[in-house]
This record gives structure tokens, sequence and C-alpha cells, in this order.
């Protein structure tokens, strides 16, 4: 559901939801329809890679019980530890995010680069959390219900019930973000609904462009 779209193009568009509502699966739909998908969570990967300065300054920070044995960083030690901490949750992200955000804005030009009059999705969870929805000129939030992301995150990814709602906590909550956002995609159904909603979307977001920039044209001519 498109809710508010601005009066210029659309070149930037931030995917977000909360853990478990379907993010990265609505992002690959948005690549089935040849839209350039970046995503967060991979650059995040790539900024802890063994020998990095980050996955440095994350084992001074937390110690080296977060690495495995080969020195790559243990995701799951870690997430134990900063859940349940607000304060460890910051330290990281002021170890990650600021890299992230290089990386990210790289991808961005090489896309704009490869084609000018394209849109980009960048799917980033904590869109909201770190302050970055100015950065968009579009947000959109994929949305489930509570008790969706608690069945999704025991059953699916094995996680206790305590974990579970521990890690949906952590996180600004899923209808404030739907709120906040331009559009709105609902994962409660199939996955075939969220396909169809998502085409949806990328055929108005097209439509919009090409309408703003004929406008644009018009005044200028």
């Amino acid at each position: 559901m498109i809710r508010r779209m601005p009066e210029t193009p659309i070149k930037r568009v931030g995917l977000t939801g909360s853990i478990a509502t379907g993010k990265s699966l609505a992002a690959s739909f948005f690549e089935e329809l040849g839209v350039t998908v970046i995503d967060a969570d991979l650059l995040a990967r790539k900024v802890v890679e063994p020998g990095t300065p980050a996955l440095g300054e994350i084992v001074k920070r937390f110690g080296p019980k977060v690495l495995l044995k080969d020195g790559s960083l243990d995701r799951a030690a870690l997430g134990k530890l900063i859940f349940p901490d607000e304060k460890a949750r910051s330290d990281l992200n002021a170890i990650i995010h600021p890299r992230v955000a290089r990386e990210a804005e790289l991808e961005f030009s090489r896309a704009f680069a490869a084609d000018p009059d394209s849109f980009v999705v960048y799917n980033v969870p904590l869109l909201y959390e770190t302050g970055m929805e100015k950065g968009f000129d579009l947000v959109v939030v994929v949305v489930a219900s509570p008790s969706t992301q608690l069945e999704r995150l025991t059953t699916r990814d094995g996680f206790t019930l305590f974990e579970a709602r521990e890690r949906i906590a952590s996180q600004m909550d899923i209808f404030k973000k739907a709120g906040l956002a331009g559009a709105v995609l609902e994962n409660e159904g199939s996955v075939e609904e969220l396909r169809l909603q998502v085409a949806a979307l990328a055929a108005a977001i097209r439509g919009h462009n090409d309408k703003t920039r004929k406008d644009l044209t018009n005044r200028h001519s």
C-alpha cells in the first residue's frame, strides 16, 4: 500500500521491517523485476571479515569469545551478547554502521553510473533505529504481526520463545515503523501475495518516475 510519494523522481528506496517480517524475501522479488538491491546485511558481513579493522574493534570490545576457530566472527555468540544489552548493541552499531554506510554509497554510485534513470533498493534492517530515513526518497516497510514473527523465529530459525521475543523487542515496534513509511508491504499471507505487492509497488515507482521526469522536462522547455 502506497501512502505518499515525493514530488520528485524516486532514486533511493529504503526497504526495512523487523526481524522475520520478510524484508529479504521482498528484496528478492525486487531483484526478480530487474531492480538493483543493495543488502546491508551482506555489507555488514564484508566489513567484519578476518583481518578487517572492524573485526579487531569488535574483539577489543567484546573479547575473543566472539570469534570462531578460523578467526571469523561468531555471529551467534555475538548475538547472545548484544540482544539483551542496549549499550552493547549501540557499541556494535558504532563500529559497523559507518563502514557499511560507506560501502553502500559505493554500491549506489555504481548502480546510478550504470543506469542514471534507475531506482535502487537498499535492504536495511535498522533504518529507523539508526536515523537513516532522511537519506531515501521512499521508505518501504514490510509488516508482519508480532505473533507471526514469533512463529517464524521459533519454527523456521530455531530460536526459543524467549530468544525470539528478545530479538523482536530489540527493534522498533513494527507498526510504528509502518506509520512512518511511505509504502507498506503486508506479509501475513502467501509468498505469491507478497510477490504481487512488490510488483505493484515497483510498477508504481517506475510510473511515478516517468511522470515526474516528464513534468520536469515540460517545465524547463
